[in-house]
């Protein structure tokens, strides 16, 4: 008698154990939570996430900002240009939250376009008069006010992964 309790206590004790298991594993993909930023692109206000850039100081800024790590990769510069995609900064101007303190940051070829990928070659767009600036919504904006002279392009040494992750007609 002692001996078919003592079978039938470890049965229950393997089954409980097999269905704690069970009950914990991850059934699927993890999900993970990362910050998000904004900006536009067409014109279009988009979000996207910073993982890694080429400048170590940089990485410190947005891990900083977004409370999430920003990993360092310096081979980042050694990515072709013509494998770039553009993102402008605003160094001056119209006062928000960009990512140096005015309008939001302006990106090109977002997905879905030919020139898409999600690493870019950081660009500083300086007003040359501050008090005539106007909020500036997609990269052929830039480009133009570029050309009328109203301001000056600073393309920047740093590359940052900078995948979108909601755009005009999708998202992850």
């Amino acid at each position: 008698m002692k001996t078919s309790l003592y079978r039938l206590l470890a049965v229950v004790m393997f089954l409980a154990a097999v269905l704690t298991a069970c009950a914990t594993a991850q059934a699927g993909p993890v999900k993970a939570e990362l910050p998000v930023d904004k900006a536009y692109a067409d014109g279009k206000v988009i979000y996207f996430v910073h993982t890694e850039a080429s400048d170590a100081d940089s990485a410190k800024k947005m891990t900083d900002m977004f409370k999430s790590p920003v990993m360092y990769v310096p081979s980042l510069t050694q990515v072709p240009d013509s494998a770039l995609a553009k993102v402008y900064f605003f160094s001056n101007g119209l006062k928000g939250a960009g990512a140096l303190g005015f309008q939001l940051n302006v990106f090109d070829n977002p997905p879905g376009t030919d020139g898409y990928t999600p690493l870019r070659r950081g660009n500083v767009v300086i007003w040359v008069d501050a008090t005539k600036a106007r909020e500036l919504k997609s990269s052929t904006d830039i480009v133009a006010a570029e050309k009328a002279g109203e301001l000056n392009i600073k393309q920047l040494a740093l590359v940052i992964n900078m995948p979108f992750v909601i755009w005009d007609g999708g998202k992850r």
